[in-house]
């Protein structure tokens, strides 16, 4: 069986976090990695979150999740431990989502909301994808892409 996370790296709301934790939920997903400024589940004091208890519906508590100040730490371990890393992020070299086969382990990072993920973090990454668009738009909302590519990769 296949085994998917998500690693969010900069990403600035807490209700998209909220919202990627009940996605990574119900769609099966094995952990929740969050770096940089993304918000976390549970304050410095161990108090929860409202804005992401808001959204998540009790999944900050099912969900496995992990902080890591870097998200390299985690990508680094993954890749140790035999982890296939992909951005999900509009690039030249990335290939439509529905045309992509995952690996056993699939990691899928999701970046900021309006620079999406950097370049340097892109080149960390084995394969990078993208959620075509057809209409005026030029992106998903974060929790939107990341429930697309959970359904679609998960199970």
């Amino acid at each position: 069986m296949r085994e998917i996370a998500v690693l969010l790296h900069n990403v600035r709301s807490a209700h998209n976090v909220g919202s990627v934790l009940r996605s990574a939920d119900g769609a099966g997903a094995s952990a929740v990695y969050l770096s940089g400024y993304t918000p976390v589940p549970v304050d410095r004091f161990g108090r929860p979150q409202k804005e992401i208890a808001k959204t998540a519906l009790g999944a900050e508590t099912s969900m496995r999740w992990e902080y890591a100040t870097s998200p390299v730490v985690v990508i680094e371990r993954l890749k140790k431990e035999g982890w296939t890393i992909v951005g999900v992020e509009q690039d030249a070299r990335s290939i439509d989502y529905r045309k992509f086969v995952a690996a056993a382990r699939t990691l899928f990072i999701f970046g900021n909301e309006v620079r999406g993920i950097a370049p340097a973090l892109r080149d960390r990454c084995d394969a990078l994808i993208e959620i075509p668009m057809h209409g005026q738009k030029e992106s998903l909302n974060v929790s939107v892409a990341a429930g697309v590519i959970l359904f679609s990769f998960c199970g």
